[in-house]
């Protein structure tokens, strides 16, 4: 498979490929094009995500800071679990491909 070859159309939500899934981890390519998290809603997620942005562009926002973060390709962030978090914005014009590691803090 080759992450940024044969990328599904644009749709009303994300595009959620799930790579691989095992004890304590779980690795997905996301698509987006324009999508956002919607006003007023954060990401509390039990377990952490190390995510790396392919293609395209996005802002991510934590709710411990005063703006939101720009990313493109080749920028990554590690969220911490129960850090809350939002998708501000991604590129409408092209596709923004994530890759999104999760994992269970210590191995478990």
């Amino acid at each position: 498979m080759n992450l940024l070859r044969d990328l599904p159309a644009a749709r009303a939500d994300e595009i959620v490929d799930s790579l691989v899934a095992a004890p304590g981890v779980r690795i997905e390519r996301i698509v987006s094009h324009g999508q956002a998290s919607p006003d007023g809603f954060w990401y509390d997620q039990d377990e952490g995500e190390f995510v790396v942005v392919l293609a395209g562009a996005a802002r991510v926002r934590f709710a411990d800071e005063e703006t939101a973060r720009a990313l493109a390709p080749g920028d990554t962030v590690d969220i911490a679990a129960h850090r809350r978090h939002r998708v501000e914005w991604t590129d409408p014009a092209r596709a923004t491909v994530w890759l999104a590691v999760f994992y269970r803090e210590g191995g478990e």
